[in-house]
């Protein structure tokens, strides 16, 4: 055998082998989530007399969406003598005026709101959190990013869990407005909901840590000093304050039946810029607290468990030398008969990827009485995480360099349903050059298909498919749905959904 087969056969199964392993992780968390969702958290009393909370709306350049957020957030029902509310405002564009506007209306009705601008992004979202912290006038702080539309009984809902003075933060579950808006928006609700309904349930309710996720949550304002502020040094600055917060000590609480609806970003440039910020962040947190957190007293379960929370976007890295030596891999082993392959591949390849079917095949079936109609969404789902290889990679690696990145917004258009059109609207995410890669990977893996049909290989015909559709899919929209692109559209065309 010649040395680059070696170095292909290898490089696959060392690989895979590795996958199977955060594969394997998911397999835990599902059973973990199985043996703990009956626990259920209970207040443990009621305020007698309700203390006072104020809500933080960070928001930046969101014309579409401000107005809607501030008209949701005036509607909460809570004393008005005991509720600020501070719009915290960074935007550059006509958002500033619509933010002033409705703030000036809800302050003539009797609401205690107040308009922050800042002129310049000194720590972008942290820093606007940390600038409403200075003036905030409550024990308890609420943040709301500018897409989510909190239901008005929010606030009594989670207080009263704070009777507990050792609670610093109460997380909701994120809804989504537009699932049904696009294949795009329907994978991304999926998952999302495994995320929500079953990596925090497991994790709050076995005693790990787990994170706020930047909105729908409400944090007691001691647990913020405490954990030493909002600090921007990462990307994901509600990952950091989360894990420095529970290693003080700190309670946190997940409570999956309260769902804070939110708008799911419906242009794929926007997605990948999303996911790349939460891939890149999650690694510079991993650099920056898992040396803490192994040296600190806690539970080896609990340190383990933080090692794969947040060091799981490794696995995009690991899918890039696993997409090329795929196909050498396929043609060296083209003889490889069915017992062979039962014996050597398929119990990696259930680990790693079969694991992905059961933890998100089940999120759905927690949640949603037609869950079986969103099966047809999962091969589509499994395309999309490997197709976001590329994309999440390149964030792993930047992190590894420690090279800086702009927090960058991900553009919401304030849709909810398929008939409201966003493609001549002002905001959209970046395209970069990772669509020509994308590309590149995906006309490599229709050779590889091909191949394989030609040699009579159709055992890995399912698992090269997914490749090949997942690559090519990022690359095509990455293209079509860019800004420049889209000018090219006769307008009849282009506003057509």
């Amino acid at each position: 055998m010649s040395w680059w087969a070696i170095v292909a056969l290898s490089t696959y199964f060392l690989v895979l082998s590795i996958l199977a392993i955060f594969g394997l992780h998911r397999y835990i968390l599902l059973y973990i989530y199985l043996k703990t969702k009956d626990r259920i958290p209970k207040p443990l009393s009621k305020f007698k007399k309700l203390p006072k909370v104020t809500v933080q709306l960070p928001i930046y350049n969101e014309m579409f969406v401000v107005r809607r957020l501030i008209d949701s957030v005036c509607k909460l029902k809570y004393p008005r003598d005991l509720l600020e509310i501070q719009v915290l405002d960074d935007s550059t564009d006509a958002t500033q005026k619509i933010a002033q506007e409705r703030v000036k209306f809800y302050r003539s009705k009797g609401i205690n709101i107040h308009y922050y601008h800042r002129d310049n992004r000194r720590g972008f979202k942290a820093g606007a959190l940390e600038e409403g912290l200075k003036k905030a006038s409550g024990e308890f702080i609420a943040v709301f990013d500018a897409d989510f539309i909190p239901n008005p009984d929010f606030l009594l809902e989670t207080i009263h869990y704070f009777t507990d003075p050792k609670v610093g933060m109460v997380q909701a579950r994120w809804g989504h407005i537009n699932r049904n808006f696009s294949l795009l928006t329907q994978v991304q609700s999926i998952l999302l909901d495994g995320h929500f309904v079953i990596e925090h349930t497991a994790r709050n309710r076995s005693g790990k840590f787990f994170n706020f996720n930047g909105t729908a949550g409400i944090w007691r304002k001691d647990t913020i000093y405490s954990a030493g502020g909002w600090q921007h040094d990462t990307l994901t600055e509600d990952l950091d304050i989360s894990y420095r917060a529970q290693m003080k000590g700190w309670k946190f609480i997940y409570l999956p039946n309260i769902v804070v609806p939110a708008e799911l970003p419906v242009e794929i440039n926007a997605f990948k810029c999303q996911q790349h910020r939460w891939a890149k962040g999650s690694i510079q947190t991993a650099k920056k607290l898992l040396g803490k957190i192994f040296k600190a007293s806690l539970p080896f379960s609990v340190k383990m468990e933080a090692f794969f929370h947040l060091c799981d976007n490794f696995a995009y890295l690991l899918m890039i030398p696993l997409s090329i030596s795929i196909f050498p891999t396929v043609i060296l082993r083209k003889n490889l008969g069915l017992y062979e392959m039962v014996l050597i591949d398929f119990p990696l390849i259930l680990l790693a990827t079969g694991s992905v079917g059961a933890f998100y095949i089940y999120s759905q079936k927690e949640i949603y009485l037609d869950w079986p109609s969103r099966l047809k969404y999962l091969p589509f789902l499994m395309a999309l995480g490997i197709g976001l290889a590329v994309n999440n990679a390149k964030a792993v690696i930047e992190a590894l360099l420690d090279k800086k990145s702009d927090f960058e917004r991900t553009p919401k258009f304030g849709i909810k349903d398929t008939k409201r059109n966003w493609k001549l609207k002002k905001y959209f995410g970046k395209r970069s050059y990772l669509a020509y890669i994308e590309l590149l990977l995906g006309i490599y893996f229709t050779i590889t298909v091909a191949v394989s049909i030609k040699e009579g290989i159709y055992l890995t015909l399912p698992f090269l498919l997914l490749f090949q559709i997942g690559y090519l899919y990022m690359a095509f929209f990455s293209f079509y749905q860019n800004r420049k692109f889209l000018r090219l559209i006769p307008k009849k065309v282009a506003t057509s959904d």
